[in-house]
């Protein structure tokens, strides 16, 4: 491409010593000349510090310092963003190699799009490999009524829209990134690009599933206020059903129960997940 759209990537971090240097690596090795990358600490006591410290001349901006928790972290790094693309990366989570190229070609070739994801692997707390997510193209009716299935580190935006939607809601804490994106399908098309982009954690420590009963309630409440207005005429438990046949044929036909993940992805997170000495 002769001309690369700056991608602006948010990290926020709390306590994260342990995966943050990983993930802050899997971003600046991108290799994409258009980055801007901006880490956000609510003032961690475990390391996290000098570990952005030994990257801050590749940063655009970085602090550590107490905030409010997640949300407010991203509100503050999005408010110093300048690029025309944006994302945001957790510090558990990862990027895989050329996941920006993919993402500013993407935009680049399809100047109407607003906002776009891609695939993710899971990934456990050792970061080894767990399994494909392969996704289905965005259907806001299986959003709403089956579950928010977007891959949160392999979704990118552009600037103007997440201004015209306000961006981040602080009143969100575990479901913000649900939030975003019922809000961003309400305005406009969320489309998919075909390729694996980042890599997720999961494990039983993670604040969404320790706080369940929370993180329900604030679905429920995206649940609600993206309802048609026809929708309270009918059951709910038939909304779902429909939403989750739905899901399950569309998944099947993308070929997402079936996936296979290419083989120098999982040669680089076999190399990642390895001690330092081995690598």
């Amino acid at each position: 491409m002769s001309s690369w759209p700056t991608i602006s990537i948010v990290t926020c971090s709390y306590q994260q010593g342990r995966t943050l240097e990983r993930t802050m690596r899997s971003v600046l090795e991108q290799d994409y000349p258009a980055l801007e990358y901006i880490v956000v600490d609510g003032g961690s006591t475990d390391g996290s510090r000098a570990v952005i410290e030994q990257h801050a001349a590749r940063l655009a901006w970085w602090v550590s310092e107490p905030d409010r928790g997640q949300t407010h972290a991203l509100v503050k790094g999005f408010a110093r963003a300048k690029g025309e693309v944006l994302g945001w990366l957790c510090s558990d989570d990862l990027l895989l190699p050329g996941a920006l190229k993919r993402v500013g070609e993407f935009f680049g070739a399809h100047p109407g799009v607003l906002a776009a994801y891609g695939d993710a692997l899971w990934i456990d707390a050792g970061g080894r490999f767990l399994g494909p997510k392969k996704e289905m193209e965005f259907n806001r009716f299986v959003f709403l009524y089956d579950h928010n299935y977007v891959p949160q580190p392999s979704m990118f935006w552009r600037r103007p829209l997440y201004d015209a939607v306000r961006g981040l809601d602080p009143r969100f804490d575990l479901a913000m990134d649900a939030d975003l994106w019922e809000r961003f399908s309400a305005v406009t098309r969320i489309a998919r690009i075909p390729a694996y982009l980042s890599c997720m954690r999961h494990y039983d420590e993670q604040k969404v599933r320790a706080r369940r009963a929370d993180a329900l309630a604030e679905d429920r409440a995206i649940r609600l206020r993206g309802a048609p207005r026809w929708a309270p005429r009918a059951s709910g438990g038939s909304l779902r059903l429909a939403a989750r046949c739905l899901r399950v044929a569309a998944k099947a036909l993308s070929g997402g129960y079936a996936a296979r993940v290419p083989a120098e992805h999982l040669s680089w997170l076999e190399r990642s997940a390895a001690p330092e000495t081995l690598r």
